[in-house]
């Protein structure tokens, strides 16, 4: 997208001094001449100055300085996904667009109670599933719909990663921890996003810490309206692994590094069918820059099309975290001695 000159740059304050903000999101920000970074705020004085030095932005100590901010018309909030809801609705109440990262809440009640206020509000809430605006996902969308499987059977995704950091915060329980929360939301997102919203989970088992019940990886069965199945797979337990496959009644597509593909990455699709197989690549993308271009397009779009209720973003999000709400209901907790760090 290029920029229009008669409007001017969505002014961001990055309300966090995530790790996410400082690799990928406000790099994004800063490359896209729709965006203005303004200012980020910490807690710490000292991590607030250091995005402002390397972003070329004003340091802000603590949370609602930034939104006491009269120079700032949409937030970014990077925060652990406990923090999210809290946060979001405090931006939403102070009158600013937001970007929050994924997922939007803890709870599907938490994602309702969010899309609710922006919509009341007339405001931009965008979840930040960067993997969505890769082009990739369309293309597999056009084959899916020219028939080139046939019909659809299943699903497979996985998003697994190694043991993180012991003092890491996703293995803190308080702050919205643990594998189903991180890694588990894209394989569901992926399904929501190929299968649609009326998916019923199952059955779900999650590995977990004895000591307080901290899930560190998992597996969901879903079934889908259509007949349609999926298996996901999701962890902090693994070698790297994102990628997806749809299965048809006449060949199998799959998709790798789904996730965070690098953006000057040539992406493959391979189609699997009984006595041949065909690969298809395409152009890289930077799903980073697309994503953080696409909320800077809905702040400057049609306020008219805000407070509808019909935001497919609002109900994929709520979708995805009902299939949350279900998983946690419903799994089977298996107990993983000695596994995962001891002194998070």
């Amino acid at each position: 997208m290029t920029h229009d000159h008669g409007t001017p740059p969505v002014r961001v304050g990055v309300l966090g001094a995530a790790s996410i903000a400082w690799r990928r999101v406000v790099p994004a920000m800063t490359a896209c001449p729709d965006v203005d970074v303004v200012a980020v705020a910490s807690r710490d004085p000292r991590r607030a100055r250091r995005f402002a030095d390397r972003f070329g932005c004003a340091a802000v100590t603590g949370y609602e300085a930034l939104l006491e901010r009269t120079d700032i018309e949409a937030v970014y909030v990077p925060l652990p996904a406990a923090l999210h809801h809290t946060w979001a609705a405090r931006a939403l109440a102070a009158g600013r667009h937001v970007l929050i990262e994924k997922p939007m809440a803890t709870t599907a009640e938490e994602a309702r109670e969010l899309t609710a206020l922006a919509e009341s509000r007339g405001l931009v809430l965008r979840e930040n599933f960067m993997f969505l605006h890769h082009p990739r996902h369309r293309a597999v969308t056009e084959l899916l719909r020219d028939g080139r499987i046939g019909r659809l059977r299943m699903l497979h995704a996985s998003f697994c990663v190694p043991p993180l950091p012991p003092d890491d915060i996703r293995y803190t329980l308080g702050l919205g921890g643990g594998a189903l929360l991180d890694t588990g939301v894209y394989p569901l997102r992926t399904a929501v996003h190929f299968l649609g919203r009326g998916l019923r989970v199952t059955g779900a088992t999650l590995r977990t810490r004895p000591r307080d019940g901290l899930d560190l990886s998992g597996q969901v069965l879903l079934a889908a309206d259509s007949g349609v199945l999926a298996s996901l797979d999701f962890g902090f337990e693994h070698g790297y692994g994102a990628r997806y496959a749809l299965w048809g009644d006449r060949a199998r597509l799959t998709a790798d590094q789904t996730v965070s593909p690098p953006a000057e990455l040539r992406t493959q699709l391979r189609i699997e069918e009984q006595d041949r197989e065909e690969r298809l690549l395409l152009p890289p993308a930077d799903q980073f820059l697309a994503c953080v271009t696409e909320f800077a397009a809905a702040i400057r779009g049609p306020v008219a099309s805000r407070g509808t209720g019909r935001d497919p973003w609002h109900a994929d999000a709520v979708a995805t975290l009902e299939l949350v709400d279900a998983v946690r209901e419903r799994a089977v907790r298996v107990p993983c001695e000695g596994d995962g760090p001891q002194n998070a």
